[in-house]
């Protein structure tokens, strides 16, 4: 199963007095402050739940599968999840 961004904003309505609209603009605000901090190259945690960070690729040759040919693969950042014990203990349970 898979759970849509409009599916979290129901859920988190259900789980507060909060308004649809209200609990939409948190929610986008949330992810609109993860993604600025990412991009800052910041690290976010939530203790208990996991922390968010940014980690960087170095360049490096690596084979087209289709051809063979050895082609240069760039530089590149890419963003990591490290789930912390409260996550990993009640997804386990």
């Amino acid at each position: 199963m898979e759970i849509t961004k409009k599916d979290v904003v129901n859920l988190v309505k259900a789980k507060t007095d909060l308004s649809a609209k209200t609990t939409g603009e948190v929610v986008d605000a949330l992810l609109e402050v993860i993604t600025e901090a990412l991009a800052d190259g910041d690290s976010v945690r939530f203790t208990g739940f996991g922390t968010f960070s940014v980690t960087e690729r170095a360049a490096r040759t690596g084979k087209n599968p289709r051809t063979g040919e050895m082609i240069e693969i760039a530089a590149s950042k890419s963003v990591s999840f490290k789930a912390g014990k409260s996550l990993k203990d009640k997804v386990n349970a």
